[in-house]
This record gives C-alpha cells, structure tokens and sequence, in this order.
C-alpha cells in the first residue's frame, strides 16, 4: 500500500453491511483505516456487537469505532427493540442535570461495554418547531438550556469511557427540509448564529476544571448552507470549519454521511469526500445502506482523494494534519477506557433501563381531558414522514398497547377503510391516535379533525415535540382532545406513555402545577 493510499485511508469513516467484517474492510483496517461507523443492521444485539468491535479491534487496535447512539428515537445498539433512554427532548423537558448526566453516563457504559469508541452524540441543535430531522432529538428551544444539558450528557458519556461527537455544527434546528433528501437552507445572519446556534457547541468546546478537557471530542458538520458562512454545505465549506476551530474545537472534525442526497447523489462520494477535506473535514463518515456495494463506497472516496492528491488539488499533509488529530482522540479515548472499571453489557444495559424509565415516567404527561382508557383500544397511526434518522417510522406506541391490552386492534397506517370504520359513532372501542406533526395546514391536522369530529372522546399519543404538539391539537377544531405528550417515539418513551393511558400512576404535575 503506498503511502499516499494509506494516508487518504486515514481520514476515512466506512459503513458496511453485516456482522462480520468483510475483507475488503480488514484489508483497509489493516492498511491505516481511520475507523468505521456502526450502524443498526451491525449490531442486533449486544453480544454481536461486541464480537464485531473486538475483531475490528483485533485487525487494528487504533480503529475508531463509531455509532449514532442518541437514544430515544435514534438508537443503533437497541435499534431492534427501542431504545432505554427516552431521548434529548425528554430529558431538556425534566430538566434535570443530574438525570441527564446519569442518562449520559449509564449510555455511555453500556457503548463502552459493547467496545464502541465513539458515540456521535449529543445532538446540540436548537430546535424550532416544525424542523423535520431534528425535533425530539433537541434537548429543546432554548440555547443556554441546550447548552447545559447537551454538556452533561457529553459529561456523562465521557465518564461512562467513550468519547463524544457534537452535532450537527453550526446547527440543523431551524431547517425545514431533510439533508438525507435534499440540501436544507438556514436563512440565519451571524448575529442570530452566535445568539442561538452555536451557543451550545461553544459551550462544548471549552474545557472542564483540572484536566477534564472539553465536553465535544469531535465534532459533526451539517449538510446545510448557511449563506451567512459561505456558498457550500457546512460540511463542505472551508469557513463552517474555521469558525469550529476560532471558537475552541481542535478534535476531529466529521462530516455527516456523505452518500446523503443534500452532498451527493447517494452511490458516487468522490467529489464530496475531496471537497470535504478541502472543507477541513478530519474524518469522513461514508454512511451504508444495506444491499448496497459499500466496498463501491469506499473505494470511490478513497480513489477521488488519491486522484486529488495527484491533481494537486490535495496536499499530502493535509491528510496527515488529520490523521494527527484522529490519533491524539484515540490515545485519550483508550485512556479514559482503561481508566474505568469495566461493566459487564447486561448489567450496563440494566443500570440503562432504570435511568431511562425514571426520565421518561417524568418526562411524558398528559394535558387535555383525562386520557385514561377504560378497556382494549383501536390504534391508529396518523404519521405520514419516515424518520430518516431512526432508520424507520418506529411502532414502539402500538407494541406497548399490545402488550398492555393483547386484544387491541393496531390498523395500518393511514388505512382508509380501517380510519373510516373508526369514525362511526357508537365504536365500541376506545380510540388511540399516534401523531407527530399535527401542524394545522397539513395532513395529520386534517385526518385527526375528521376522526375527532366523529370521536370526540378519542385520545392521542403524540411523539413529537411536546410544545409545538400541545399547541398544533389545541388548535383543532373541536380543541384539545384528550392527549399524552410523549416526548418522542421510543421504546421508554411508548412505555410511559401507555402507563398513563392505563391509569397506572398520575401524571407528573406540569411547571405551572408545582
């Protein structure tokens, strides 16, 4: 392998398909791969996700290992199942620091015990509602509240002894269109960047007292254009990066997955990965898709990068400059691994679910009339938008009805015949609407007006933002309906959810109940 080769694999962040490491991955490892980003179909569960680290681990020792682990509605090593945790949102809404760093560091055990290196997480958006891709995975609308909360978690995945990538810089909250679709547009001049945006990830830079050292240990770039920094994606554009470092980050920096729609057309990286670099991006995540090639994948990044460094178009050094800060990251990361007392993954897993359930039962509250169902209900799914983060739109809501009361009926989503069928009155049945963007004007406002208008006793379980939810059902025509402010669409969070439907506990009083 020559050393130009071998130097553009050293600034590269792989997918691939599966649960063993294919050769050609091995080869690359072998030949100074950076790292390879783990994603659902890798890791089942935890005792194959663990075999995988250790035999990627075991190819090359210095190999970063890294998934998108948030929790709530973005989970890769509970993806099958749902995640323990109910997630960024649910956490901002308890508001409570000493939840959300034992949130972090329990999260943070559990990757460690798996043999995960790096969680591509926490999310330090700043949402407004109505955003598409971010949303509940926000730890809110406030920036100084986002900040707090988004470094204790930070915190805690550090003491649980993995590392932590900030995201998605300069900020993904105010968009309105889906970078794994399309290229999004944050209309934000640098006076409201600095008040709102990046007052979170400045906060991650700064370093802790002692030797503690900042929250972010990489940072993730945004498939957005801010023209407010210049004409390119932010993970594309030399001034998104420059700004990174001007305000404190001197980690890795890491693009979001280049076969995204927003930088490419999803199959060819090439040019993307070289104007990435060119950026000032440190490490390039390539993303996978399964059946697809993602040896193609690879091997069209690395071979656009070769060609750039022939070109002239790349230095060699820039290359190596990256590499330097991967490997400073990984030197600390293999510190604060050895640092610990390792925890066995069921254990990690369990110490997991008790955090999760105590952020979730005071998370999720009901408003409106009292949503208490009295028997077996119907379900129906009003959601129309694929999660695209989550990989899927999750049904965590209707397996914890089911589990609750087995002889519920769950519809399919949207189905006609089933939806009108549910809206004669007189249906013996309670009814229970799943919802997540009721935003007066669209589909699920007007589908959910014709059911409420049919069923006025029907109760929703909506698993969007909680605010924006409470004020887009108020706004219904027949007002607001008996509802469960979920916080997201996980597993703790359905779970919570379908306590309170079933009487279980009083809700936790509101802010102005207190």
């Amino acid at each position: 392998m020559n050393d130009v080769r071998r130097a553009v694999h050293g600034v590269l962040l792989p997918g691939f398909t599966g649960t063993t490491p294919p050769a050609w991955l091995l080869d690359a490892a072998r030949d100074g791969l950076a790292g390879v980003v783990l994603f659902a179909h890798n890791t089942p569960d935890l005792a194959t996700t663990a075999a995988l680290t250790a035999r990627l681990h075991e190819a090359a020792p210095d190999l970063l290992v890294a998934t998108d682990e948030e929790g709530g509605d973005v989970s890769r090593l509970e993806a099958a199942d749902g995640s323990s945790l109910p997630g960024a949102a649910a956490l901002g809404a308890v508001d409570d620091l000493r939840l959300t760093g034992a949130a972090g560091e329990a999260l943070g055990r559990l990757l460690a015990a798996a043999g995960v290196d790096l969680d591509l997480a926490p999310v330090l958006d700043v949402d407004t509602p109505g955003n598409p891709v971010i949303g509940v995975r926000s730890f809110g609308t406030d920036p100084e509240a986002v900040a707090r909360h988004g470094v204790a978690f930070a915190r805690g995945l550090q003491s649980g002894g993995v590392g932590t990538c900030a995201k998605h810089f300069p900020g993904h909250g105010s968009t309105t269109v889906d970078s794994h679709l399309a290229l999004p547009v944050v209309e934000a001049d640098a006076r409201t960047l600095h008040g709102r945006d990046l007052v979170p990830f400045a906060a991650a830079f700064a370093g802790g007292p002692g030797d503690e050292g900042p929250a972010a240990d990489a940072l993730m770039t945004a498939h957005v254009v801010v023209p407010a920094l210049g004409p390119a994606p932010a993970s594309l554009e030399p001034a998104v990066a420059a700004l990174a470092r001007e305000l404190g980050h001197a980690g890795p920096i890491v693009t979001d997955a280049l076969d995204m729609r927003a930088v490419s057309d999803g199959a060819d990286v090439g040019e993307a990965a070289v104007r990435a670099v060119q950026g000032g991006a440190d490490l390039l995540c390539l993303g996978t898709t399964t059946g697809r090639d993602d040896e193609a994948l690879f091997r069209s990044a690395a071979d656009a990068l070769v060609a750039a460094v022939d070109a002239g178009r790349l230095s060699p050094d820039r290359l190596v400059a990256s590499r330097r800060r991967t490997d400073v990251l990984v030197r600390r990361l293999r510190a604060r691994r050895a640092s610990g007392a390792p925890v066995a993954a069921e254990e990690a897993l369990a110490a997991l679910a008790a955090v999760g359930a105590e952020a979730a039962r005071r998370a999720v509250r009901a408003v409106g009339p009292r949503a208490v169902l009295d028997g077996a209900p119907d379900v129906v799914d009003l959601r129309l938008r694929l999660d695209h983060a989550a990989g899927r739109t999750a049904q965590h809501v209707q397996r914890a009805v089911l589990a609750r009361w087995p002889d519920a009926v769950v519809h399919a989503a949207l189905d006609d015949d089933a939806v009108e069928a549910l809206r004669r009155p007189g249906a013996a049945r309670p009814l229970v609407v799943v919802t997540r963007e009721p935003a007066p004007g669209g589909a699920e406002h007007a589908r959910l007006a014709e059911l409420q208008a049919a069923r006025p006793d029907l109760v929703v379980v909506h698993t969007g933002v909680p605010a924006a939810g409470e004020r887009w059902l108020a706004a219904l025509p027949g007002g607001l309906p008996a509802t469960v402010l979920a916080c997201g669409t996980g597993r703790a969070n359905a779970e919570a959810a379908v306590s309170l439907l079933a009487g279980d506990r009083e809700p936790e009083p509101t802010e102005a109940a207190r």
